[in-house]
């Protein structure tokens, strides 16, 4: 698995590495990166049982469009996300492979755990 957690330490303040497959997700790396260029952090505080809501707050307003998601950064189930996330067009099988990458890569690691995006 092409993930580098760095220090795997969750005290407080500690930020774990989660190192993005460009190469398998490159529509939802750019627009991370993208996001992450205009001012988004590249952190993550993981907070799962915000996610609906997060999601809820961040998509309101933008139209769905067929043959896309709509990709949020930071993204919905991080602290961070929810209202003012930035909001790309993806495709659905980018979109959806990276969200299920990136949830078995932080499956081990609780709410409240801080991971760093980097890219390959």
């Amino acid at each position: 698995m092409d993930v580098d957690f760095g220090n795997t330490g969750t005290r407080t303040g500690e930020v774990v590495t989660l190192e993005f497959p460009v190469n398998r997700y490159p529509k939802t790396a750019a627009h991370i990166q993208n996001a992450i260029n205009k001012g988004e952090s590249a952190v993550c505080t993981i907070d799962r049982d915000g996610a609906e809501e997060n999601r809820e707050d961040s998509l309101r307003g933008i139209p769905t469009k067929k043959g896309f998601d709509r990709d949020e950064w930071p993204m919905a189930m991080c602290e961070e996300g929810g209202t003012g996330a930035d909001i790309e067009y993806i495709s659905p099988s980018d979109n959806r492979g990276a969200g299920s990458w990136v949830g078995n890569a932080l499956e081990d690691y609780p709410d409240g755990t801080r991971v760093e995006f980097v890219f390959e």
